[in-house]
């Protein structure tokens, strides 16, 4: 927003009501613009960290470019105030129609060319231009309704539009996002906009339009309206062709929880899939090494106490529960959808061996490093089955603080096996979390075990060479003393597909792969990024 002062030009508005009512209506229509321009705002942060990922990356993106793009808007704004009614509905117009349909073209993008980079820049300038074009046009109309000094009529503008912001920032997170979701919040908010402006030119300064510019803003405002109501009766047949382009044919489940969108896929143990906000975390086809290769290095010694953070899905709870002198096994998951989902869908509860069903099983739905805070019991084996480290809502979870809570939660001989991230494509991540588990007090052995790692997105464009993901897992092995090479204790189940000889191979292998000199994260520096 730009502070100057601006010129009359042509003289009071012919209004059609008091002039102080004429005011008011032209604050209320910056207040509601005001709202709906954060609303787009918000929605191309939240839309691009679910589908780009890193968050703190994404918001900075599209903030900065939307303020540069601001002070463009304002500058090209100076050649319209002569003809400010027709401009600023003209500009209305635009906004909602580029900001209403901003979320369902970055999705469109990402779903059918794998990529939404390039469409969220053009989206967080465009939408800048037009915001920032606003206020000179805004002044230019209130001074001529209710002539005033400058100070005192940018004062009231700038009330209006922060307190509309404010107002569409609440809104967004606790009223549009959970009813109707980005997509269709998106397109109502762009309707409300084009019906806001429009009303205020059509109404309020239609004596100020010519036949011909009364008719165009007619025209262009119900054309908008009509695209943005078509677009939101359609939404739901474009998410489903999204989603389909996105995870093939054989999608049963797909909601989008208070914490992110699930969404599986297939109904047999080949061809089941869980994606959670567009990553794969299950992959029936060899979810199976993965589990095994992080539960049961961790077992061999003392396990009557197992924590499980994260494995919401109940897969590593399986193996876990293999062995008979386990008593009790805690999984914290913070998204209760995806526990909720592992005990009642057929194929994930056959999946995971009817975990949930066993009595020394219990769930928790928190946050882990909430959860450890307060949580004073000590445990045999702490399992780290959290999202790749690389993604910014999982990075507390992959902190020094957070290995000093799970230190603090290990018994004398307890051990802590964490999932870090495939070493080969991901190697600095992969040795700055062994580094923060160190700083965390814990003793580390590096182990991998090739195959499909979990965390990729849904999206073409983000998988390796002939359509496949980049292959490899990584774990840490670690506890208070020091820590041999990773195998199998005694009591050990019979394994599917992993040997002790390949779980000691992958330690060399990783040991092989070492990067010196990583440098812990901690919270107060984080130091994940999406690798590429």
């Amino acid at each position: 927003m730009i502070d100057q002062q601006v010129s009359l030009r042509g003289g009071a508005a012919r209004l059609p009501v008091r002039p102080r009512t004429g005011r008011f209506l032209v604050l209320a229509a910056v207040f509601v613009c005001a709202a709906c321009g954060l609303v787009y705002e918000l929605e191309l942060v939240a839309l691009a960290s679910y589908l780009i990922g890193d968050s703190v990356t994404q918001a900075s993106v599209v903030l900065s470019l939307m303020v540069f793009a601001m002070g463009i808007g304002s500058l090209l704004a100076k050649r319209l105030r002569c003809h400010a009614a027709v401009g600023f509905g003209l500009i209305e117009a635009a906004l909602a129609l580029i900001g209403g349909s901003s979320a369902l073209v970055l999705y469109a993008s990402f779903a059918w060319l794998g990529e939404s980079q390039y469409a969220l820049v053009g989206f967080s300038l465009a939408i800048g231009v037009l915001i920032g074009a606003e206020i000179p046009l805004l002044m230019t109309l209130i001074q001529r309704v209710d002539r005033q000094d400058a100070g005192g009529a940018v004062a009231d503008l700038f009330a209006a539009d922060y307190v509309g912001a404010l107002v569409g920032g609440l809104a967004f997170p606790f009223l549009l996002l959970p009813m109707l979701g980005q997509l269709t919040g998106a397109l109502l908010t762009g309707a409300v906009n084009a019906a806001a402006g429009g009303a205020l030119v059509l109404w309020v300064f239609r004596r100020d339009l010519t036949p011909g510019s009364r008719r165009l803003l007619v025209v262009v405002n119900v054309s908008v309206i009509a695209v943005l109501a078509t677009a939101t009766v359609l939404v739901d047949d474009f998410e489903r062709a999204a989603r389909q382009a996105l995870y093939g044919d054989q999608v049963r489940v797909a909601v989008r929880t208070g914490v992110q969108e699930v969404v599986l896929t297939g109904t047999g143990r080949d061809s089941l899939g869980l994606y959670l906000d567009g990553r794969l975390r299950v992959s029936a086809r060899d979810e199976h090494r993965y589990h095994e290769a992080l539960v049961h290095p961790a077992m061999a010694g003392p396990r009557a106490r197992v924590l499980i953070l994260g494995g919401g899905d109940g897969l590593a709870a399986r193996e876990v529960l293999r062995y008979r002198d386990v008593r009790s096994v805690t999984v914290i998951e913070i998204d209760p959808a995806v526990t909720r989902l592992a005990r009642t869908d057929p194929a994930l509860s056959q999946l995971n061996g009817h975990a949930y069903r066993d009595p020394r099983l219990t769930a928790v739905g928190a946050d882990a490093f909430t959860w450890l805070r307060a949580d004073h019991h000590r445990y045999d084996v702490v399992i780290s089955d959290l999202p790749d480290p690389g993604i910014t809502a999982s990075t507390k979870l992959y902190s020094a603080e957070f290995y000093g809570l799970i230190a603090e939660a290990l018994a004398p001989r307890g051990r802590l096996v964490v999932h870090a991230g495939p070493p080969v494509v991901r190697p600095q991540t992969f040795w700055t979390v062994e580094a923060s588990v160190r700083a965390g007090g814990l003793a580390t052995r590096p182990y991998r075990i090739p195959g499909r790692p979990s965390g990729f997105t849904a999206s073409p464009g983000r998988l390796g060479a002939g359509g496949r993901p980049p292959e490899g897992w990584g774990f840490l092995l670690a506890a208070a003393g020091p820590v041999g090479e990773p195998g199998l204790g005694a009591g050990a189940p019979v394994l599917r597909s992993l040997g002790e000889g390949e779980l000691r191979e992958g330690a060399r292998a990783a040991d092989g792969l070492r990067l010196p000199g990583q440098v812990p994260s901690t919270l107060i520096h984080p130091r994940y990024w999406e690798e590429t």
